[in-house]
């Protein structure tokens, strides 16, 4: 068969799952043995004799789509990954088609000039000055911001303390790490900071944790006294990492106080908004990041809350320099002086090839518009609060925070373990698919409401489920 044959039948098959999806129709998760997998889809058999294609290819679709975890189910309830805008989904297919690696200009310049477009979109955004357009070696002292996107906001957090170390310790890539470098952040960040100080060699006896409220944001005034801690114990602080918004329960630090203290005390700062950065795009709810333009970097994911699929994360810098000399090293056949339309984001990135990140990026926020993904944000925020509302007064149900975004923890009366035992039910049935976090010591079952679908008869519908599998587990005991 052509491709185009192929083609059809492979859009056809996504299409039904689509519609199959959104109409709940068919379990959201569908948990099947690995074993069992591996021989269904008699991956083996396919290796050996190749031919997949025609109705070998629509027999393996089939049996693959069935064991995905279907995100366009209204019951996907359980991570921070996108409901993707079918758009975006198309844009991931021509980038993976003509397969330009378009971190250098001339192996992409389509590529390359939307991803350029994109940053300077998203460096608007956050109030900080894009880059011009035709940029020149003539224009590199000039300060205005920069970025680049990448696979990932975890490679985003890398990459952005790359930055901030050869920012305070610019001898590192000739010498190694000078052994006195220090991060400051909350309890609450990611993990993928804790992962950065590992590869990075700083260790993770060299993050210091400031001071949070009962609700896991940072307290302002009580960062001094780790800072003091960390110039004691004769250390430089390379970055104090702030969230917007926390994974756990979706809160946001206080960017303006922090970004006064690292202002007054020259410490760069990091935001890492790979979820809550989208508020951005919203005028209702931009406030929750105030003051986010004294920041040095952001990382900001594309593929949580801004209906792109994965991955697709920008990091973006206040000072184009600040990302322009972070790497230093040489390779003549790529950074050079020579004549060209374009830009290379090569020296960007931790990446050598680089997919076309911004095509999948751009034909979403060009189908929806700057309006519809505000309306989206604004949507899924204001679906949660109304959850909140709801779940708090049911009986026996209690609510970690108050949300400040689309995320929600709750519990119903019991251990910790009974609330571990309820998620394994739900994912066992497949009626519904939320996860879990521990906050405060205290076990929460946790509802990231990503779908446009979803809507309060849902999240009273597994409220009931939650109370059936509790009586039925109590009966049991």
């Amino acid at each position: 068969m052509s491709f185009l044959s192929n083609a059809e039948m492979v859009i056809k098959a996504l299409n039904d799952y689509l519609i199959e999806s959104r109409a709940g129709e068919k379990p959201v998760i569908n948990q099947v043995p690995l074993g069992d997998l591996i021989n269904d889809l008699n991956l083996s058999s396919y290796v050996k004799t190749g031919g997949l294609s025609g109705g070998q290819l629509s027999d393996f679709l089939r049996k693959y789509l069935a064991a995905t975890t279907r995100l366009h189910h209204p019951s996907y309830l359980a991570h921070q990954v996108a409901v993707p805008h079918y758009t975006g989904a198309l844009g991931s297919l021509i980038d993976g088609f003509t397969n330009n690696p378009m971190a250098i200009y001339e192996m992409g310049p389509a590529a390359t000039c939307i991803e350029y477009f994109i940053i300077n979109w998203l460096l608007e955004k956050i109030g900080w000055s894009p880059s011009p357009v035709n940029l020149q070696f003539e224009n590199q002292e000039k300060n205005f911001g920069g970025g680049v996107l990448t696979h990932g906001g975890s490679l985003a957090n890398l990459t952005a303390m790359i930055a901030a170390r050869n920012k305070i310790a610019p001898e590192t890539w000739k010498k190694g790490n000078p052994g006195d470098l220090a991060l400051l952040s909350p309890s609450g960040c990611h993990y993928s900071i804790e992962r950065t100080a590992g590869i990075l060699g700083i260790g993770l006896e060299s993050i210091y944790y400031v001071d949070v409220d009962e609700k896991g944001a940072i307290i302002p005034d009580k960062i001094l006294r780790v800072y003091k801690k960390v110039k004691n114990e004769g250390k430089r602080a390379v970055a104090l990492i702030a969230n917007a918004c926390s994974t756990a329960v979706g809160i946001y630090d206080p960017l303006q106080e922090i970004g006064d203290f690292c202002e007054a005390h020259n410490v760069w700062l990091h935001v890492d908004g790979a979820h809550g950065a989208s508020a951005l795009l919203s005028e209702k709810y931009k406030h929750l990041l105030r003051g986010v333009e004294k920041a040095d970097s952001i990382t900001w994911d594309a593929h949580k809350l801004m209906r792109v699929p994965t991955v697709c994360a920008a990091l973006l810098f206040r000072d184009h320099r600040d990302i322009d000399t972070a790497f230093e090293q040489e390779a003549s056949y790529l950074f050079h002086d020579k004549e060209q339309p374009g830009f290379d984001f090569v020296h960007r990135t931790v990446e050598c090839t680089k997919a076309g990140l911004g095509l999948r990026f751009f034909m979403v926020l060009a189908s929806l518009g700057e309006k519809g993904l505000a309306e989206y944000v604004e949507r899924q925020f204001e679906l949660t609060i109304e959850a909140y509302e709801y779940i708090r007064t049911l009986p026996g149900f209690s609510c970690a925070v108050k949300p400040q975004s689309n995320i929600l923890c709750f519990r119903i009366d019991g251990s910790d373990n009974l609330q571990l035992k309820i998620r394994d039910k739900l994912i066992a049935e497949g009626s519904f698919y939320i996860s879990t976090t521990s906050f405060n010591g205290t076990r929460y079952l946790r509802l990231a409401i990503m779908n446009p679908e979803t809507n309060l008869e849902t999240i009273k519908s597994l409220m009931q489920k939650v109370r059936e599998y509790r009586q039925e587990i109590d009966e049991n005991i």
